[in-house]
């Protein structure tokens, strides 16, 4: 059984701690406590990890948030994995901070990466989990906001919130979208 998870984010180190970013970052930790690295392959970086039998193919896109769905298209064809084992984690900022929200599919909801996978993919029924980055900011500062760098308060926390979100991407490949929505969801 092989899944692919996916971390969006924006390469480079002026975007490495940004809000934007949880997605890389989660991966990044991820593959730490696996004990494994990325490579810089074919629109992504990419590695996998193994765990209760299931292989986890881990990208992080080299395409920039806006073109995430190129690479996305790409392994889910290369590594031949079917659209129920593909699960993508985001930033949101309808969601307070650190909250995490599950599921089987979806909108955009305005997020330009997830945008441009679904038109790439032509659906929108994949899994995702969006990673709560709330909404402190000004009318028209949304974008500094999201490209901004996690404050103090927010930086002490995020460790456990990332924990959160591994634990949520290793029972997504055991025991299915359906039990770890119920399980996650409301936490």
């Amino acid at each position: 059984m092989k899944y692919l998870i996916v971390g969006l984010g924006n390469i480079g180190d002026e975007y490495a701690n940004t809000r934007h970013n949880i997605g890389f970052q989660t991966l990044d930790a991820l593959a730490k406590a696996s004990n494994v690295v990325f490579k810089d392959t074919k629109r992504a970086f990419r590695t996998e990890i193994k765990y209760k039998g299931r292989t986890l193919v881990l990208i992080k896109p080299t395409t920039y948030m806006n073109l995430s769905g190129k690479a996305v298209n790409y392994w889910l064809q290369k590594e031949k994995i079917p659209l129920e084992n593909l699960f993508v984690v985001t930033d949101d900022i309808a969601l307070p901070y650190g909250k995490i929200r599950i599921r089987a599919k979806g909108s955009d909801a305005g997020h330009n990466g997830l945008k441009n996978i679904n038109e790439v993919l032509t659906t929108t029924g994949y899994a995702r989990l969006r990673f709560g980055i709330g909404n402190e900011f000004e009318r028209g500062q949304q974008v500094d906001f999201v490209l901004g760098e996690w404050d103090e308060q927010e930086r002490k926390l995020l460790p456990e919130r990332i924990e959160h979100c591994i634990s949520a991407i290793k029972d997504f490949s055991v025991i299915g979208i359906q039990r770890t929505m119920n399980h996650y969801n409301n936490k």
